[in-house]
């Protein structure tokens, strides 16, 4: 697989190699003014935002992506590390 396009990403469930946990669906990219892919953006583990009801998004780098396959994306993130919007 060496190119894809947003509609083939889109949807595919993220999971974190480093515990297992499902990040959600791809949820949108981060890209340069130049077109270069930054990130992914995932909607994360949302039950530590849920009782102030407000929803979390998780950033990650494209340089942690492990595996894209047919329907899951692998990645390997210690969600501590990085930068967290609504």
């Amino acid at each position: 697989m060496n190119e894809l396009t947003f509609c083939e990403l889109r949807g595919k469930e993220i999971v974190n190699v480093v515990d297992g946990k499902r990040l959600g669906r791809l949820t949108d990219l981060a890209l340069t003014c130049n077109g270069r892919v930054l990130g992914l953006m995932a909607p994360g583990d949302k039950s530590a935002l849920k009782a102030f009801g407000g929803k979390e998004s998780v950033f990650i780098p494209w340089q942690n992506i492990t595996k894209i396959g047919d329907d899951v994306i692998l990645v390997n993130l210690m969600l501590g590390n990085f930068p967290v919007g609504t």
